[in-house]
Order: C-alpha cells, then structure tokens, then sequence
C-alpha cells in the first residue's frame, strides 16, 4: 500500500507519499481500506519531531478516518468486511490501509458522505470527552471556546447549543465569527480585537464561562482562570500557546473551580473504547438527526498531505481540512 511517510522531521516537504508493507488486523481489531483521513494539529507536531506515536502504534501520521472494513481480526464481532466506518486512530490515517482497534470503530451516520465521516471520529470524542464526561457541562451553562472556528470549536459549538447551552467564541477575524454565529454562537470575540476577560464579563453580568474549552495552554492559562465563573471547569485539550504557565492558585480556590488537561491518542484502549461508545450513544443521533454535521473546510490528494499542513499551519481554514485517498 501506500502511506504518507515522515522522512526526517522538518517542514510539510517531509511528508513523503510512498510505499509501505500492508498492516494486518491484530487480536481484536478490523482492517479498515481508508477513504478518506482528516489533518489535525498533533499530525503537525509529529511531523515536527515533537510527538511521537504510543508503543505499538503506527508510524504513519493521521488520527482519524473513514472507509470500509476489509479484514475482521480474531475476537471480534459485530463488524463486517464492507461495513462502512469512521475510526478514531493511534496514528496511520494517512494511508490506504489501517488497523483499527474495534472499539475506536464508528459506523457512518445515516446521511453523512463516506468522505465527509473522516471529520467526524477525533472531534467528536475530544468535545464530548472533555466538554460533556470530565467537565459535565449542563443546560443553561455558559462555555467558552477558544478557537471556535477549528474543527474542534465548530462541534463544540453545535454540540454545546444541541443541549441548551450558551456558547462564547473566540477567532481571528470577522468571517470566521460569521461562521461561528451562523453555527449558534451566542457571543462573538476577536482575539486580535478584544480582551475575552472582559467581553465575557460583560455577557455574563459579571459571572464568567463555567466551562471553558482551551486549545492554547500556557498563553490563556491565567486570563482562562479569571473568566472562569464560581464552580467552573477549565478543559485544556492544546499547548499552542506554550506548554509552561503561571497558576494563581487563589483565584482557583476562591472560585472553588478545577481544571484538567487530556489528550486522546496515548489513552489506554478500554477508555477510548468508552469514549467513542458515549460518542455513539449521544452524538451519532443528533448528527443522523442534521442538529450536528461535519465541518469540512476543503478535501485534499492525501498524497498532498502538505498543503493540508500549510494550510493549518496558516490557520486560514474553517473547520476540518480531509485528506482523501486518490
């Protein structure tokens, strides 16, 4: 088969569309003929040198897809050769063939393009693990989304209003904002523009966000603690704003607030398998409803994974950015 390989860390020109030895399905997983793969910032990070996959994963960049099971390993059942699937991956999306395991194993929304899925498995787990599981976001509650028009901000948003809640964004420019608000966004920020301390304040007659969902780490931690309200949740999910800052350990205490920090690709296999199952339990009718869809910014050759990084790397998209296979 082929796969898009990393010939030393570098730039997007280090993506290298080659040929590679085919995977076969392992004790408990399927073999999955991809279709289609989707970019994400932690695939910029491993081209870079600077996150490695977990033991045992593949090499190859790519943490979600869509396609067609072409092999079921020992162990498993109730997956066919030619069921149609999306699958939340340890890496080896960017390729025409992947192992899965079956519990990272998601069929395609009815209604959704076979192509189009592969936007669906990473952000879906992210928002409802870290917004719904850890951070029990609940109706009427306020969050606040940092980069709501990423491919996580956009589900957040429509996730977050599916259930009654009010949504703040932050992005960069005006049209994004439009975009944002069209999806439901109840309060619109521009970075560049404005203090989103204050602008949430003003929102919230003074109260704060009671959940924020955070992709900047060390740049927003403190401002992230001060828009919090009393009793509220800081999710961080990205370090692109630096991955040391300070904590104004008071300000936590007075506000009797609490934040965690996860990722998904290093996690165990039985709590991905819990994730994605919570994902299929609670997200997979409201997108086969149409209340939730997949954002898709533009589709790609994945043998032209590089401009897919330019183009987050100049953060002039909408949504996801697929990759499909030629």
């Amino acid at each position: 088969m082929y796969a898009i390989t990393i010939t030393e860390p570098g730039g997007p020109e280090a993506l290298v569309w080659d040929e590679v030895p085919d995977p076969a399905p392992e004790e408990g997983e399927v073999l999955v003929e991809v279709v289609a793969s989707a970019v994400n910032r932690a695939d910029l990070l491993q081209r870079q040198g600077l996150y490695n996959p977990p033991p045992g994963a593949s090499p190859y960049p790519g943490l979600e897809c869509s396609g067609r099971i072409a092999a079921v390993g020992p162990g498993v059942s109730g997956w066919a050769v030619g069921d149609e699937v999306c699958a939340l991956l340890s890496g080896g999306g960017y390729a025409e063939k992947v192992a899965v395991p079956a519990g990272q194993l998601l069929p395609v929304p009815e209604g959704i393009d076979l192509r189009q899925a592969a936007a669906l498995p990473e952000v879906t787990c992210t928002v409802w693990s870290n917004v719904f599981m850890i951070s029990h976001l609940r109706p009427g509650e306020t969050l606040l989304v940092h980069g709501g028009s990423s491919g996580i901000g956009t589900m957040a948003i429509q996730l977050a209003k599916a259930v009654g809640a009010k949504v703040a964004v932050t992005a960069g420019t005006k049209d994004k904002l439009q975009f944002c608000a069209d999806l439901g966004a109840d309060v619109l920020i521009n970075y560049r523009e404005q203090d989103f301390v204050e602008e949430l304040k003003k929102a919230t007659d003074g109260a704060g966000a009671d959940v924020i969902l955070d992709n900047m780490g060390a740049k927003y931690l403190d401002r992230n603690v001060k828009t919090l309200a009393a009793n509220g949740r800081l999710a961080i999910i990205g370090m692109q704003g630096g991955i040391k800052g300070e904590l104004n350990i008071a300000t936590l205490l007075n506000k009797r607030a609490a934040i965690s920090a996860t990722s998904l690709r290093a996690r165990p296999l039985g709590e991905k398998a819990s994730i994605v199952a919570a994902v299929r339990e609670h997200v997979w009718p409201l997108i086969s409803s149409g209340h939730v869809r997949p954002i898709v910014d533009r589709e790609l050759p994945m043998s032209d994974a590089a401009t897919g990084h330019r183009v987050l790397e100049e953060s002039g998209h909408i949504g996801k950015v697929l990759l499909v296979v030629p």
